[in-house]
């Protein structure tokens, strides 16, 4: 039998009555729990080109929060934290996190990151429905204590999500597959279109949040995914190409500006990190030098604000609580686009 899966393209969210004069007057924060308060839902991608300790830094500035990623030494990320978590901004020092793996130095480089200050450590596995995650997550809680939120995941259903927060999960990154550069499921035939992934994962009756992670093309799926009941959003090509990310700016003949974004699955990241890949689940491109983080999330932010004055939401609790989903057609899709640029005149 099959059930039918919705994507973010396949929904709208209905206008409704708003007492909202101002914009300034919504709340777009969330609080993760333990400590960890985001004035902005928006977390930073733990991609050897998205985050490192610049992004970090300038993402918890800036009232989000960026997750170091784990693709390099122990010495390496723990100096990436360091930058992210400097002193002459030390509130950054709770709204910084790190990934780490489910084996080999998992546990040695948990121990390091911590005490390099980070807030938050997020186990960070394509398949996080997995019996190594189950047992990573029992040693971390074993041995750092319960005081410390533990993202995990990723993954796609009810069943995985209830399983990570028994196992010892604050919050868990719900999607497999759909990204941009992410080829998992044309790979592997596996996954869940991600609007449909948070509508399940939000079934769960345990106290976990919830993070969408990935598929998320601008601020309008943002919007559809806290209002479908995300606690945050994941974000790494609405970030891609910005001055903090890592790597350089190379310059084309065009005189047009690039940086590399790539998935941390693709044979290009394998082979740069540990010099070989098995599998590979993604790709590597070249995307647009777009400036400093700051206006894009910016822009972002006021999308957001948007989308919450629609459904006449001043929170996120609101808009989840009034937020009213319709079903649009591909003639419905279509429409909402901007048209003028392929009108025959």
């Amino acid at each position: 039998m099959f059930k039918r899966a919705l994507t973010y393209d396949d929904v709208l969210l209905k206008p409704q009555y708003s007492s909202i004069v101002s914009r300034s007057d919504i709340d777009v924060s969330s609080d993760l729990g333990s400590g960890i308060k985001l004035k902005i839902p928006i977390i930073s991608s733990p991609m050897d080109t998205i985050t490192e300790g610049l992004m970090a830094f300038s993402m918890a500035r800036l009232g989000g929060l960026g997750v170091v990623h784990r693709y390099n030494s122990i010495e390496e990320q723990v100096k990436e934290v360091e930058r992210g978590t400097r002193g002459e901004f030390t509130l950054a020092a709770r709204s910084v996190g790190a990934a780490i793996g489910v084996s080999g130095d998992f546990l040695e480089r948990a121990q390091e990151l911590v005490w390099a200050g980070v807030s938050l450590l997020c186990v960070d596995v394509a398949h996080g429905h997995h019996i190594l995650m189950k047992e990573a997550l029992s040693t971390l809680r074993k041995k750092l204590g319960s005081g410390l939120h533990i993202m995990a995941g990723n993954v796609a259903s009810l069943a995985a999500i209830n399983d990570l927060a028994d196992w010892g999960a604050n919050s868990v990154r719900c999607n497999i597959g759909g990204g941009s550069i992410c080829s998992t499921r044309i790979q592997t035939g596996h996954g869940m279109p991600g609007l449909q992934t948070i509508i399940e994962c939000v079934k769960t009756d345990r106290d976990v949040k919830i993070i969408a992670d990935g598929g998320l093309r601008n601020s309008g799926d943002i919007v559809k995914a806290l209002a479908a009941g995300a606690d945050a959003v994941m974000c790494g090509s609405l970030l891609g190409g910005t001055t903090e990310t890592p790597g350089r700016v190379s310059v084309d003949n065009d005189g047009l500006r690039w940086k590399t974004y790539r998935g941390m699955a693709s044979k290009e990241a394998q082979i740069g990190w540990r010099g070989r890949y098995n599998s590979y689940e993604g790709v590597a491109a070249q995307i647009p030098y777009r400036g400093d983080i700051e206006p894009v999330l910016n822009d972002i932010e006021r999308g957001i604000r948007s989308g919450f004055s629609y459904s006449g939401a001043r929170t996120l609790t609101e808009l989840q609580a009034k937020a009213e989903f319709i079903f649009q057609t591909p003639s419905g899709l279509s429409e909402s686009k901007t048209h003028i640029m392929g009108r025959k005149w």
